[in-house]
C-alpha cells in the first residue's frame, strides 16, 4: 500500500487509473479500520499537492437532527463569580455576574436511516457493528455526564427491520405511526413519564418488524 501511494504521489494529474487505485486502497483501509468512517461516512483528502482525492465516503448511517416534541423555554438563572482571572479585573471588581440558562424537561424527538446496501457496497458496516451501534445510543450519556446536559438519557429507541435491503415500506410512513401525546395537558410537563409514545403497529406492513430497546 505504501508503494502505490508514494507512485499516485509522483503520479502526474493524467494517470487516472494509478491514482483511482490508490484512491481506492485508501478508502478500503479506512472503513476497515475506523468505526465511525465504517458507521456515518467521512470527507478524505490527500496528496493534495499531486491533486490526489479519496473522495467522499458516503456511510450507511445517517442521523437527524433531534427536535423537541414540545416547544423547550429555556429560564435564565443569574449567577456571581467571585474567582477574577486577570490582575487588571481585580482592580476594578471583587465579583462578576453572569447567566446560566436552564431546561426543566425537554423531552427530543430524533429519526435516522440506516442503509444495508450503502452497508455491503460500500463500507462494509457489519450486523456487529449494528449491535454495538445500538448499544453506544442507548449508553451515549452515562458515562459522559457534564452539568451542562444534566440528566439527559435515551428512554426509547424505536428500531423498523425490513425483509428487503432497499427497504418494503417507506421511511417517512414508518416515522408516522410512532405518536408522542402527553398523559394530562393540564399541567407542564417535568418527566419522561409525563408522556406517552405509541406505535400504530396495525399500520406497519407486512416484511417489516417492530423492535423497542431502551
Amino acid at each position: 500500500m505504501k508503494k502505490a501511494l508514494a507512485a499516485a504521489n509522483k503520479a502526474k494529474p493524467e494517470e487516472k487509473e494509478l491514482r483511482e487505485k490508490a484512491d481506492k486502497m485508501i478508502l478500503d483501509f479506512m472503513c476497515k479500520n475506523y468505526y465511525d468512517i465504517r458507521t456515518f461516512g467521512a470527507v478524505m483528502t490527500t496528496f493534495v499537492k499531486a491533486a490526489l482525492n479519496c473522495g467522499q465516503v458516503l456511510g450507511p448511517v445517517q442521523l437527524g437532527f433531534a427536535r423537541s416534541v414540545e416547544p423547550v423555554i429555556p429560564q435564565e438563572v443569574t449567577i456571581t463569580r467571585v474567582a477574577i482571572t486577570t490582575e487588571e479585573d481585580a482592580e476594578k471588581k471583587g465579583t462578576e455576574m453572569g447567566r446560566k440558562y436552564i431546561v426543566h424537561y425537554g423531552l427530543y424527538r430524533c429519526e435516522g436511516y440506516i442503509s444495508a446496501n450503502l452497508a455491503r457496497k460500500t463500507t462494509g458496516f457489519s450486523e456487529e457493528d449494528l449491535s454495538l451501534l445500538w448499544e453506544a445510543m442507548l449508553n451515549m450519556f452515562e458515562h459522559d455526564r457534564s452539568a451542562a446536559r444534566g440528566n439527559m438519557a435515551v428512554r426509547d429507541l424505536i428500531i423498523f427491520k425490513h425483509d428487503s435491503e432497499y427497504g418494503n415500506y417507506p421511511a417517512h410512513k414508518l416515522f408516522e405511526t410512532v405518536k408522542v401525546s402527553r398523559k394530562d395537558s393540564t399541567y407542564v410537563p417535568r418527566c419522561f413519564d409525563d408522556y406517552k409514545v405509541e406505535v400504530d403497529e396495525k399500520a406497519i406492513p407486512s416484511g417489516v418488524s417492530l423492535i423497542r430497546m431502551g
